[in-house]
This record gives structure tokens, C-alpha cells and sequence, in this order.
């Protein structure tokens, strides 16, 4: 319990405080998501795997520093900027949760790719927050301006994702939307499945089962097309 406490006060202090989808997968996102084809891809090939085995799920698209909230029945909830770490990379540094935060270079400040089980918990204020991978330290959790050079809430309302590095992994939500639309889908302590988009590897590379289906998909539509001719 000591050590667990310990993680969540560390996991607080580094957090800031504390392929184009085919026809057989069309997912329709509001114009006005800015969905990336893979970001619809992903979201589409969850829904219709059921991978996120009927619970809420997230896709985070690192690359356009943007999350994507989905309802347990697949329909988009709504979308928005973030913030992620400092610096691009799909794996977390390894035992970053028992480091000091003045002890991580900037390179070791990445925001892993892959599939998460996320579940509720809380920082060490009491707030509420997504623990993403809990033995890395990554969480989901409103931004906190607690630093003005950090210019966390100017770097959010930017058009371009260029600006949107600035944590040590965790990925900041603005607040109306956390509160509108993620605190909602873990209250009673519910779980959901968060999907962090690679951004120095491929698909294939995090996400193999997905890449297998649609290449699948795509031979099937090959060779309908060489049989009709």
C-alpha cells in the first residue's frame, strides 16, 4: 500500500501536479473531429472486433495530439486537443514511476503507444483521474495550469499539434471535456479501453491483430476484383 501511494504521489508530480477505413469498417466521425485515417481506422476496427468488449473506449492519435471518446456502443462522444509528452516516443522509460521527476531527461518523457485496461482513481489532491498504465505512471487527467511558462491552456487552444508537448507521459485533457465526457464513463468504477496511437512505429508494430484484419479485408477485395474480370 506504501509503495502504491508512493507511485500515485510520484505519478502526480510528473503528470504536472501530481490505410483509410474500407467500406466494411465505416465509422462516421463529426466533420468536425479532425479523425486522422488511421485514428478512423482504429476506431472502427475496435467497434466492429468488439476488442473493447462492450465497454467505453478512447482512441488517442499522438500524431494529431487528439483523443477520440467512444460510448460502449461505438458512437463517438466527442473529441478534443491534448497535451502528451514532452518528447515523441511509444515506449514508457523503464521504473519511470519510482524516479524523481528532476531525475528524467527530456527524451524519457514520452507517452507510451498500445492498448490500455484504464480504470478510475485519484491524484494526490483527491481529484479524480484515468490511471492509463498505472506501473508507468501515465494518467489521464485534466490540465492543470499550475505553471504559467509552461503555457499548458495556450499550447490546447493552438491549431496545430506542434506545440501540444509539454508533460512527462501523462495526457492532459482540457477540463470542460474531461468533466463532459471522460469523468462520466468511469463513475461507479467502471473500467474502459484506451488505444494510444503510435508515433514513431507502425500500426502493425502496436497493434498487430488490427493491421492482420485489414490486410485481410484488403486480399478479399483483390481477389473479388480479379474474379469478376
Amino acid at each position: 500500500m506504501v509503495a502504491r501511494r508512493g507511485r500515485a504521489l510520484c505519478a502526480a508530480v510528473l503528470c504536472g501536479w501530481w490505410m483509410v477505413a474500407g467500406s466494411a469498417h465505416a465509422l462516421s466521425f463529426d466533420p468536425g473531429a479532425g479523425a486522422s485515417p488511421d485514428a478512423q481506422y482504429a476506431a472502427s476496427w475496435v467497434r466492429d472486433a468488439a476488442d473493447h468488449q462492450n465497454q467505453p473506449f478512447a482512441i488517442v492519435d499522438k500524431k494529431e495530439a487528439r483523443i477520440h471518446v467512444f460510448g460502449a456502443d461505438g458512437i463517438l462522444l466527442g473529441s478534443s486537443p491534448i497535451l502528451m509528452g514532452l518528447t515523441a516516443g511509444d515506449f514508457a522509460t523503464p521504473d519511470i514511476a519510482r524516479r524523481a521527476p528532476a531525475s528524467l531527461q527530456p527524451f524519457e518523457r514520452t507517452t507510451p503507444a498500445g492498448r490500455f485496461a484504464s480504470q478510475p482513481g485519484h491524484n494526490a489532491k483527491g481529484e479524480d483521474i484515468v490511471w492509463i498504465d498505472y506501473d508507468a505512471a501515465v494518467s489521464m487527467h485534466r490540465v492543470r495550469a499550475t505553471n504559467p511558462a509552461e503555457r499548458r491552456l495556450e499550447r490546447l487552444a493552438t491549431p496545430t499539434s506542434a506545440d501540444n508537448r509539454i508533460s512527462y507521459g501523462c495526457i492532459n485533457v482540457p477540463v470542460a471535456f474531461f468533466d463532459a465526457n471522460v469523468s462520466p464513463l468511469y463513475r461507479a468504477g467502471r473500467q474502459s479501453i484506451v488505444y494510444i496511437l503510435p508515433e514513431q512505429h507502425t500500426l502493425r508494430d502496436v497493434f498487430p491483430s488490427l493491421l492482420d484484419e485489414r490486410a485481410s479485408a484488403s486480399e478479399e477485395t483483390s481477389s473479388a476484383a480479379r474474379a469478376s474480370r
